[in-house]
């Protein structure tokens, strides 16, 4: 009995005992993990087919969201460019009721002259040297259009 008591206390058989120990208790938690595994795969996978339903069923509402919200930023564009033109317009209107400004835009673009003065259109040397035909009708003033309106309806082929 000396010899198994001794052999009981000593170190080598007491590390043996906890190593077989700890072997049982690693086998028992890798069974119970494997059981624990197919359980949670079921509701992995079941949470799995949920969040897939969820984001299926919000796709088609988030892209309406999101183009609606793009559209309504473009219409708010839309809605201040105009705003800015009706300010534009109603500034022209108001400058347009000014009998100077009128006059003097007439006298500009007309090219108008009050009675007793004599009226001078200055030209260019080097625009001088391009045809007639390469200048814009908004270039020339409005008697030239209208010269040159006539000249091409009598040279048009009959």
């Amino acid at each position: 009995m000396a010899v198994k008591d001794r052999d009981r206390f000593s170190t080598a058989t007491r590390i043996r005992l906890i190593g077989e120990q700890t072997a049982a208790r690693v086998y028992r938690s890798q069974t119970k993990r494997q059981a624990r595994r197919s359980r949670l795969t079921g509701r992995a996978a079941l949470l799995a087919l949920v969040v897939c339903s969820l984001i299926v069923a919000l796709a088609y509402p988030m892209r309406q969201y999101v183009s609606q919200r793009a559209e309504i930023a473009d219409l708010q564009r839309e809605q201040e460019e105009a705003r800015r033109r009706v300010e534009q317009l109603r500034d022209m209107k108001a400058r347009w009721q000014d009998d100077a400004y009128a006059e003097q835009e007439i006298r500009r673009r007309l090219h108008y002259v009050m009675p007793g003065e004599t009226g001078y259109i200055v030209i260019d040397p080097g625009r001088a040297a391009s045809s007639r035909t390469d200048r814009g009708a908004a270039d020339r003033p409005w008697y030239s259009n209208v010269w040159d309106g006539v000249d091409k309806a009598d040279a048009a082929p009959r």
